[in-house]
């Protein structure tokens, strides 16, 4: 999930209409893993997994990128999903230490199912979530049919996204992941994709933090935010003990860099700091065709046998996503495909 910037940030809360006629980049990794650990066999005996339908093909996925960006066409947003890439280098540690978290999860995952305990079986499962390549290029095929463009990241996905929000191509990025604004995306938008659902008993509101508001209110510049971020911890790198993002703020305002830090404070310099702080800087991207970002065309029989048929969707989930995009008039009436109005 990269660095925790959110003791420094001041988000607002917004309405998702406020976004309407904005290309949104959105982190599609994380958006499927949030549907995955969320839409999954919660039954008195269920292990916990992604639902399937009666033919065995996982649907938990699908449903949710089917509801959630139905609701964002709705309401007049241009979503463009972003597909990680390779993971860089730098973050091979951070992904061991994740391989070894999911092993021991599922190791305790089969012994609940084996001991009947449901509940705990249940609660492992959602950390041993895998959004595999198959489920990847299924979701691209429904994109496709929603006529929703989507784009491969060279590496990380909100790094492509962010860069390509720099350039101008994006007008912001929708991740929960902070590192998206490191990456230099002006606008980051979190909860987009659970504006309106509760959360420990509370309702989620859509959040925007401007990049350029967040540097002015504390006073620093991008290059500082940065070291500031590889102080407090990134995916990159663990972070230098000690140092949290009050002290880290402090630190940086008065020493400028993470050198004169390390100097004053008697630490160590992060190892391979110039490469961490290049990694955000220019983040490896593809160059991506502006046009290619334009929405295209409802596919609604091709919608119907993707999902109705192949993956047994029932008729009133399709019929509830179908209805949205009709009252946004971005189907003709008599089921004809029509090109996005907005």
């Amino acid at each position: 999930m990269g660095c925790n910037l959110r003791d420094l940030a001041s988000p607002q809360n917004i309405e998702l209409e406020s976004l309407s006629g904005k290309r949104v980049g959105v982190d599609a990794f994380l958006t499927a893993f949030q549907f995955l650990t969320t839409i999954r066999d919660r039954s008195p005996q269920g292990d916990g997994g992604p639902l399937k339908a009666e033919n065995g093909k996982v649907v938990s996925h699908l449903m949710g990128f089917l509801n959630r960006t139905t609701m964002l066409l709705s309401k007049g947003i241009k979503p463009v999903f972003i597909f990680d890439g390779e993971s860089p280098d730098l973050k091979a540690d951070e992904l061991a230490i994740r391989r070894a978290r999911r092993d021991e999860a599922k190791k305790i995952h089969e012994e609940a199912l084996a001991a009947g305990d449901f509940s705990l079986a249940q609660k492992m499962a959602q950390r041993i979530m895998h959004y595999s390549p198959e489920m990847v290029q299924e979701t691209k095929q429904l994109l496709d049919l929603l006529g929703v463009p989507w784009v491969d990241a060279k590496a990380e996905g909100e790094g492509q996204a962010a860069v390509m929000a720099a350039m101008g191509q994006l007008d912001a990025v929708a991740t929960q992941d902070w590192d998206a604004l490191l990456y230099g995306t002006p606008i980051l938008i979190r909860n987009m994709m659970t504006d309106g659902t509760k959360q420990h008993g509370r309702l989620v509101h859509a959040q925007k933090i401007n990049l350029e508001e967040l540097l002015e209110e504390h006073e620093l510049t991008k290059s500082q935010l940065i070291d500031l971020a590889i102080m407090i911890g990134t995916d990159f790198h663990p972070g230098i003990r000690g140092i949290g993002p009050k002290t880290g703020l402090k630190l940086i305002k008065l020493h400028g860099t993470i050198e004169e830090i390390c100097a004053v404070k008697d630490k160590e310099v992060p190892e391979r700091l110039d490469e961490i702080r290049e990694i955000f800087h220019n983040h490896p991207s593809n160059d991506v065709d502006s046009e290619s970002l334009e929405p295209g065309t409802i596919n609604v029989e091709g919608l119907k046998q993707f999902l109705q048929v192949e993956r047994q969707f029932s008729q009133r989930r399709m019929d509830n996503a179908l209805d949205k995009l009709r009252e946004a008039g971005l189907i003709r009436e008599g089921g004809q495909t029509s090109l996005f109005s907005f």
